[in-house]
């Protein structure tokens, strides 16, 4: 936000007026956020398609313009009741406006408006929308006996920066925590993570047990944190077990490359929070199927484990583009019903374990499938 203001400044008039119109605490919206557990930080929410939506508070709006040099005009709030009669309900919206007025002491009414030059070059644009690797935030995670240290986007960026790779999500936390209180799911295997982010959480606890493993992700910035976070909180000879690659899914190039790496595929591969578009279901599962591996153990197969919560694409929706690419489900938690539908792989991660209680977000899901 700091960045924007600083970027109107550059082509805003002296004495120029900013009208600011935007969603205020106490909107309807923010309340239906705060029952469905979807809070990232304060006032601060993700939506059920992957954007962010801040709700202002008059001293949070006013402190943000008045530090880069505006005065507050006029500032209040707009408060609307809408009702539907066929439901019998009456929602409550609120917006915040303002009217805020940049001072330049030293320039005359008639300077003309682009008196400065706008900098859009790239690594202005990166900055705007919220990648500065300078201003990394921490994020202190323990997980069991572990103690980590994560770099990520601060928060006062993640809701105008594009890439959802540069935070840390709650389903990686969840299947941090089963995979450090089952370490037998990757215990002597060759495990890879798609779509790990800027964190690792998952690759850096799955590396002790494992024999390899591979966290990639697409989004150079996230890659660049994540090689940081990765090399900051491991040493060897966990440090040589675990690789950093670039994956975008369906590159033949990066798959290849990585597939060098494990010629005879993956024993695990999990991703987690990486079905949140549409679009994007069908290449992740083209990518695991290139990269699984077809040998199997006496008591045990090749896996794909996803965790995340169901946003815009729903469960029937990734069990048909699991099946056209050759996996089926093998088990999920929670369950749908008492009864056990499937093979009761994940009986056993839950079971005389307080996992339950890691459980940020009631609205997470895990599934297991295997390659058929």
């Amino acid at each position: 936000m700091q960045l924007v203001l600083q970027n109107i400044k550059n082509v805003l008039k002296p004495n120029g007026f900013v009208l600011f119109r935007d969603y205020a605490i106490g909107d309807l919206a923010q309340e239906r956020f705060s029952s469905k557990d979807q809070k990232i930080s304060e006032n601060f929410y993700v939506r059920g398609d992957g954007t962010r939506a801040f709700y202002f508070t008059e001293q949070f709006l006013t402190a943000l313009f008045e530090e880069n040099g505006f005065h507050t005009g006029e500032l209040g709030f707009c408060c609307k009741q809408v009702e539907n009669r066929s439901r019998e309900l009456v929602m409550n919206r609120r917006w915040i406006q303002a009217v805020f007025q940049f001072s330049c002491e030293n320039s005359s009414d008639d300077s003309p408006v682009f008196d400065h030059e706008v900098d859009f070059s790239e690594g202005m644009a990166a900055e705007m929308f919220g990648i500065l690797p300078s201003n990394d935030e921490i994020i202190k995670l323990n997980v069991k006996d572990m103690n980590f240290k994560l770099k990520v986007l601060p928060k006062e960026y993640q809701h105008t920066c594009k890439s959802t790779g540069l935070m840390l999500w709650e389903s990686a936390r969840l299947m941090a925590f089963v995979l450090a209180e089952n370490p037998t799911i990757v215990e002597g295997k060759r495990v890879l993570e798609l779509g790990c982010g800027c964190s690792g959480i998952c690759s850096m606890v799955a590396v002790r047990p494992a024999d390899l493993v591979i966290a990639t992700d697409g989004d150079t910035s996230a890659l660049n944190l994540l090689t940081q976070n990765v090399s900051s909180n491991l040493k060897p000879p966990l440090l040589s077990k675990l690789i950093t690659k670039r994956l975008v899914w369906g590159n033949k190039d990066h798959i290849d490359s990585i597939k060098e790496l494990s010629k005879s595929g993956f024993d695990v591969i999990i991703g987690t929070d990486v079905t949140y578009v549409p679009e994007a279901i069908s290449p992740l599962f083209g990518t695991a199927k290139e990269m699984i591996s077809h040998k199997r153990g006496d008591k045990w197969e090749p896996a794909l484990i996803l965790c995340h919560v169901l946003r815009r694409v729903d469960e029937q929706s990734i069990l048909s583009a699991a099946s056209r690419f050759g996996f089926h489900l093998v088990d999920k938690w929670p369950r749908d019903t008492e009864k056990n539908l499937y093979q009761g792989i994940m009986g056993s991660w839950f079971s005389g374990h307080d996992l339950e209680k890691y459980v940020p977000n009631t609205a997470l899901n895990i599934m297991c499938f295997h390659k058929e």
